[in-house]
């Protein structure tokens, strides 16, 4: 290991992050009866213009008057290149008391987008002398905000967690796709005629950036949070998308309907087989330490430090859902 200590920034479930319109309050009670982990109230992409006052309003209203029970409760903002986005921040903390929990930053480009809506936060929590320190989750969403990725988490303290969002980043890298997440016919790999025949091999057109926001988020200690999947009327494709994000190092994702809920709860909550798994290679390795061996078999194959470590994130990660049902 470095000498330089990884630390996990601030731990949370996040398994499933179910968005909600600020502009259609009739849908919160439905939210909050849902089992996803964090509700993300929001104030940007899928409010309209003419609506963001009374959606504002509306997130005020609920912050003060639903129980939220254990459930995360965040708000995605307007983006700092729009004229709502200080007067987002602003009204929301100053008149909904303590429930809220995160502030979600659409399209951070460079660590000043940071910096400048916590000299907000941070200015408001003093005046109204708040107990509860709010976080932030940004969106990673921009070919800027990729390629600044590393110092832009440099920009707050309070950064908790990355998400990627899809449809924006296809448009800010010209990408020929309408898709939100999911694959591509095009994006596809013709191997050489073998008797007569040439397959086509279909590639995950997301990997790169999805891969490079999980090991630069991961070496912040962050969580890493996949986007959103736009066909929620294909759950094999949700659940295809989920698998392969959580393989790369996510811990979650989106919900843009109520039916990808649990369906994000269960990619990412462990299999059991796997949780066995962990537990006995932590009980193996513990019998080889004390008879002085560095590593040790388990069904035929070597386990070792790294092993170990593989191990308790599961265990870790397990427990914390264990200690939230």
């Amino acid at each position: 290991m470095s000498f330089s200590e990884l630390k996990t920034v601030r731990t949370r479930l996040n398994r499933s992050e179910l968005f909600v319109p600020g502009s259609k309050p009739e849908l919160f009670e439905k939210a909050v009866s849902s089992n996803a982990d964090v509700i993300c109230i929001d104030l940007e992409d899928a409010v309209a213009p003419q609506d963001k006052d009374q959606a504002k309003k509306n997130i005020i209203s609920a912050l003060n008057d639903f129980d939220f029970g254990k459930k995360t409760i965040s708000i995605r903002i307007n983006g700092l290149d729009t004229t709502y986005c200080y007067r987002d921040v602003i009204d929301v903390m100053e008149n909904s008391g303590e429930r809220l929990d995160l502030i979600m930053i659409p399209k951070v480009g460079v660590p000043e987008d940071c910096y400048a809506i916590d000299m907000l936060v941070t200015q408001i929590e003093n005046k109204i002398e708040r107990n509860k320190k709010i976080g932030f989750e940004l969106i990673v969403e921009t070919s800027l905000g990729i390629t600044n990725l590393d110092n832009i988490i440099t920009g707050s303290k309070r950064i908790e967690s990355l998400h990627f969002g899809y449809a924006d980043y296809a448009a800010s890298v010209r990408m020929r796709t309408t898709n939100i997440g999911g694959p591509n016919p095009d994006y596809v790999t013709l191997t050489d005629e073998i008797d007569g025949n040439r397959e086509k091999h279909w590639n995950d057109l997301w990997h790169y950036p999805v891969s490079k926001m999980t090991t630069i988020g991961r070496a912040h200690g962050l969580r890493i949070i996949d986007g959103p999947f736009g066909d929620f009327s294909d759950p094999d494709g949700f659940i295809a998308h989920a698998k392969r994000t959580a393989i790369l190092g996510c811990e979650g994702k989106w919900a843009i309907h109520p039916s990808q809920v649990d369906l994000a709860n269960e990619v990412f909550t462990l299999p059991e087989a796997e949780v066995t798994k962990a537990r006995e290679i932590l009980k193996a390795m513990k019998s080889a330490q004390d008879s002085g061996a560095g590593a040790a078999t388990l069904n035929g194959k070597l386990i070792d430090a790294a092993s170990v470590r593989q191990a308790e994130q599961i265990i870790t990660q397990t427990e914390l859902i264990e200690s939230q049902s």
